[in-house]
């Protein structure tokens, strides 16, 4: 029996590619692209570590300086203040301005509102109204079949509403996330407002700006875990280019048909 013909071992064998490991793999590495783009577009939606930090920062110096002084104008001025500035900095930088902008235009409205009362704890008030009137938004559109969180993102993930017909599994998981940040917010609205009537301005501050972060991550948390589950979504806009070209292709066949020549 020559070398040819005599039965090779296991080490002698080639290597051959399991293809339902290279499928795993594959699966695997799509699963964390997917959640990968999923966390970058809540990071672009939401604002990041930066706009949660536009967001804390003026109702933080408005609830330390009326700590200290009991000084409703000092505190006021100096929360508008630095919300302009936060807007300015976006400015100079050419970044993007909504947080920033939402910011100052929340401010604004708290120091109208406890400038006409006189109370100090009426500036958290117009913020407490937009989580409450917020939370009422997620739940309703929710159980209209049209999640808030879908309208939102929805752009921000390049498919628009794309999901509301031809990707059900999408669907279904903006309503989930709209449901979470919905409940969420209603438990922060049930926290807030007794103490609205309750506690004194500062300790009422304090509570308020302890809770602006944690319901916050933990709403953007769920949506990342609900989403990274889901299907991929569908590029509406990669489809209208595509079909563009497509069409520009039948046009330019079209005219060599009618033109050989050309």
């Amino acid at each position: 029996m020559t070398s040819l013909d005599k039965p090779t071992s296991e080490t002698d064998q080639p290597h051959r590619t399991d293809p339902q490991h290279v499928g795993g793999r594959h699966a695997a590495q799509q699963g964390d692209e997917a959640k990968a783009v999923t966390e970058a577009a809540l990071f672009e939606a939401f604002g990041g570590v930066r706009g949660m930090v536009e967001t804390v920062l003026p109702g933080l110096l408005f609830v330390t300086i009326f700590t200290i002084n009991k000084d409703l104008n000092a505190s006021a001025i100096a929360a508008l203040a630095v919300s302009l500035v936060l807007v300015a900095v976006r400015l100079i930088r050419r970044d993007t301005v909504k947080h920033a902008f939402s910011g100052v235009f929340g401010v604004a409205f708290g120091v109208v509102f406890a400038k006409m009362t006189g109370n100090a704890k009426d500036f958290y008030l117009p913020g407490m109204l937009y989580t409450l009137g917020l939370a009422v938004a997620y739940i309703g559109t929710a159980v209209a079949g049209v999640p808030l969180i879908g309208l939102i993102l929805g752009p921000v993930f390049k498919e628009n509403l794309s999901w509301r017909t031809r990707n059900p599994g999408r669907k279904k998981a903006y309503t989930k996330a709209s449901y979470a940040w919905g409940f969420i917010l209603l438990a922060k609205c049930a926290i807030l407002f007794p103490l609205y009537w309750w506690a004194d301005t500062t300790e009422f501050g304090w509570v308020l700006i302890s809770l602006k972060i944690p319901p916050f991550l933990l709403a953007v948390y769920l949506t990342w875990v609900f989403l990274a589950k889901a299907p991929a979504p569908i590029d509406v806009f990669a489809e209208m280019e595509a079909e563009e070209q497509a069409e520009k292709e039948r046009k330019a066949a079209a005219a060599a048909l009618r033109d050989p020549k050309a």
